[in-house]
């Protein structure tokens, strides 16, 4: 059951996947419109999930369920990620992998992997003070709260000094 994101509580569920590049306009359309189609139609043993989605800074696409309907489980989860890993092949980017670092660039939303962040960070290119994105959150209170965040106040902060 397809709801607005921002109707769900904040104790719902929540899964992040980072784009390694900015979706067009275009393509942001086209995707949100399969979102609304697969959310509409994602069950969890054959009842409803009341879930949402949204596309952040062109980049971001989140899932969250309202656990308090009904929680989602093994088989509803594997169904987003087929679901997540064909909009992978159909746009040709990468949604999947987690050893990846998005973060602020300015205006600018910057997509590194983590061995680059890392040196980043050690030369001093990256501060403490760099908005990070915390794909690690796991409901809509956490997102709210946590997501973009200090480089400091995340787990990045383990490659600072």
């Amino acid at each position: 059951m397809l709801v607005d994101f921002n109707t769900l509580p904040e104790e719902s569920r929540v899964w992040i996947y980072q784009c390694n590049r900015s979706f067009t306009e275009d393509e942001i359309k086209k995707i949100e419109e399969k979102l609304a189609i697969f959310v509409e139609n994602w069950t969890v043993h054959g009842s409803d999930l009341k879930a949402g989605f949204k596309i952040v800074y062109r980049r971001f696409i989140i899932l969250a369920v309202d656990q308090n309907t009904n929680s989602a489980s093994g088989c509803s989860i594997d169904a987003s990620v087929h679901f997540i890993q064909q909009l992978e092949k159909e746009y040709n980017v990468d949604l999947m992998d987690k050893m990846n670092v998005s973060y602020k660039q300015g205006e600018f939303i910057a997509y590194k992997p983590l061995t680059d962040f890392r040196k980043m960070a050690k030369d001093k290119a990256v501060s403490k003070n760099t908005i990070v994105f915390n794909n690690l959150v796991t409901n809509i209170a956490e997102f709210n709260e946590n997501w973009e965040v200090p480089a400091s106040e995340s787990w990045h902060s383990r490659f600072l000094n």
